[in-house]
């Protein structure tokens, strides 16, 4: 068996990594070999710009299922496709599944083209990610749809090489850490955001050249910054020329009418228990996580991959073989994949957007999870919002909204997320769902963002949140940076960048996040008052913060807060201030103890809370007794 034959005999049984090496196009002799799978066509020719696209190409098929040819007439440069004679006889033009690039929109051509190769230069970043651990590290990420964060004056969308030349200083400059994309690959329509996915080993063209992206990720490694990326195995697009029912049989998608449509997005469910998909699928993430050396993936829609009942009514779906709602082949894959990118680098960082609680989505597989590292905290943020954009009045009687993640907080690894979709499709940009008029929706947001940064679990802010962009995102159009000429804008943007290098500089903050003892709650009953308090603990005693949360426009003078230490404490960062655009000019506050009980705590604290503020407060001067060990 020659080296072409053992990776396709790989293909069939779901365990070829590296794909894209063996089908699609590739140089071979004076010309080049192109592969396609299309097991149950009639026929497949070649065609492009060096045949005129006519039919004198045919290719032949092999006991895979797979067609290919080699020709000497195809170009560097040239456009290609493949006509498939379907099961039924009809022809169609169908574009290549495993083309690394495709001719830009509205055209969806692939491109005969060898993949450059790169020298890297970020070889210390990549040491220091194998040597670090990313759960006991600060993880702050700025979401970003790659084309509407700026556009040109003329409307021209930016591509990677702008966003290289501004994107990344910017995000340096704010403080966040990783630049996490919605999905760079190939789609055909601006307003699927890039999850209708067709080429799953193609970067969209109107971003760039693959080269591009390599240098985008290398520049960002360079200062520091990570870089993740959206990726889509549940569905794909459902466009004829693409990868639906490709030899006019169920070939990607399920055989079964009913799980291959998904009605919700109007594309079409992986069947993710075939072979030959786990092979493409694998070999895509791979790609990008190498080629590109992406830092990490975030898995879109893993419910649609968990559950055989998602988004569908009674009578629209059927039990699995136990007779549940569980998409066992889902499930297996999901094993699968996390078990074969952690084996092959494990550094690298695998998050789930999944918003159900009947699986347990993080942590190892031999202790019952599916294997990613982090899990969206969906429930935290809907509570969050929720909580947010109601009237201050009635947030005494709804204050579990602001506390019941507690609950749970240890149940999964978790990123909180305020992510693209809360801020689209009428739900209002995050400034517009706070509560009130414009210097209170300020202040809530300012509020906002700090229970995100302070509260346990990994950081996501999405691009126009740092500085309170009032219109709801448009992917069509860049940010409102419009917005930052008005004063107040201006000031919220500062705020966050304080409040983002404040998380980073914080070891408490984020240091023992997989631990129990990284909380504790103050009072998380003071609902007549609507005031959060409670500690984040560093793994040194007397490295911790207090964090207070005032969810009322009303001031709180003389505020008791418990202290687990006696001595003196001094606030560090507090929302209201005049320079982050409130109204509260005194200088900081420091307070000494008085040996009085607050609940679990022997000591207390005096404060001036400002309505609507977030304040962080430090030890300065305490007492730490240490504990005497037990005689044996």
């Amino acid at each position: 068996m020659d080296e072409l034959d053992q990776h396709l005999q790989n293909f069939a049984a779901g365990n070829e990594l590296y794909l894209q090496n063996y089908l699609g196009c590739h140089a071979a002799g004076n010309g080049y070999a192109f592969r396609v799978w299309a097991p149950k066509a009639q026929q497949v020719w070649l065609v492009g710009d060096f045949n005129n696209w006519e039919k004198d190409l045919p290719m032949q098929q092999n006991a895979y299922g797979i067609w290919s040819i080699e020709t000497d007439r195809a170009q560097p440069g040239q456009l290609y496709k493949f006509l498939v004679k379907q099961a039924d006889g009809e022809e169609v033009m169908k574009f290549d599944p495993m083309a690394l690039e495709y001719e830009r929109r509205p055209g969806n051509a692939a491109v005969v083209s060898n993949l450059p190769e790169k020298r890297w230069t970020d070889g210390a970043w990549l040491g220091w990610h194998k040597r670090s651990n990313h759960f006991a590290r600060p993880i702050s990420i700025y979401e970003v749809h790659a084309s509407s964060w700026k556009q040109h004056e003329d409307g021209s969308l930016y591509t990677l090489r702008d966003l290289q030349k501004e994107l990344i200083p910017y995000v340096k400059e704010q403080g966040f850490n990783y630049i996490e994309f919605m999905p760079l690959t190939a789609h055909p329509l601006d307003a699927s955001w890039g999850y209708q996915t067709t080429g799953y080993f193609a970067l969209e063209r109107a971003y760039g050249e693959p080269r591009d992206l390599q240098d985008f990720v290398e520049a960002c490694h360079k200062e520091n910054i990570g870089v993740l990326a959206d990726w889509v195995p549940g569905h794909f697009c459902i466009n004829s020329d693409a990868l639906a029912y490709y030899d006019g049989t169920p070939c990607y998608e399920f055989e079964e009418g009913w799980r291959a449509q998904n009605k919700g997005w109007g594309a079409l469910n992986f069947d993710l228990g075939k072979p030959q998909v786990q092979s493409f699928l694998l070999s895509s993430a791979l790609f990008w996580l190498e080629y590109y050396h992406l830092d990490g993936l975030r898995v879109d829609a893993v419910s649609n991959m968990l559950y055989r009942d998602y988004d569908r009514g009674p009578g629209e779906w059927k039990p699995d073989q136990y007779g549940g709602n569980r998409n066992i082949e889902g499930i297996e894959f999901l094993h699968k994949f996390n078990k074969t990118i952690k084996e092959m680098h494990p550094e690298r960082i695998l998050i789930a957007e999944e918003s159900s609680s009947q699986v347990k989505i993080t942590g190892r597989i031999e202790d019952g999870g599916l294997g990613f590292d982090y899990k969206w905290n969906m429930g935290w943020m809907n509570d969050e919002l929720r909580f947010y954009s109601m009237d201050p009045y009635f947030r005494k009687d709804n204050f579990d909204l602001s506390t019941f993640s507690f609950m749970y907080r240890m149940s999964e690894n978790f990123i909180l997320p305020l992510s693209h979709d809360e801020v689209v499709h009428g739900k209002r940009s995050l400034m517009n769902k706070m509560f009130g008029d414009r210097l209170d929706q300020f202040a809530q947001l300012r509020n906002l963002n700090t229970m995100l940064m302070t509260y346990p679990g990994k950081k996501l802010l999405f691009m126009g949140g740092e500085f309170g962009q009032y219109l709801e995102w448009r992917y069509q159009e860049g940010l409102e940076w419009s917005s930052l000429s008005d004063e107040l804008n201006a000031k919220m943007l500062k705020y966050n960048r304080e409040l983002n290098h404040f998380y980073l500089n914080e070891p408490a903050l984020w240091q023992l996040e997989q631990e129990d003892k990284s909380v504790k709650i103050i009072d998380a009953d003071n609902r007549d008052q609507s005031v959060l308090s409670f500690i984040r603990q560093g793994k040194v005693r007397h490295d911790f913060l207090i964090v207070l949360l005032n969810f009322t426009p009303v001031q709180r003078d003389g505020f008791k807060v418990g202290v687990p230490y006696p001595g003196t404490y001094k606030e560090v960062l507090n929302s209201s201030r005049s320079e982050f655009g409130g109204d509260w000019t005194a200088k900081p506050q420091e307070m000494a103890t008085t040996q009085e009980k607050f609940k679990d705590f022997d000591y207390q604290i005096s404060v001036d809370l400002p309505g609507f503020s977030a304040m962080i407060i430090k030890p300065d001067q305490v007492t730490i007794k240490r504990k005497r060990s037990k005689k044996r």
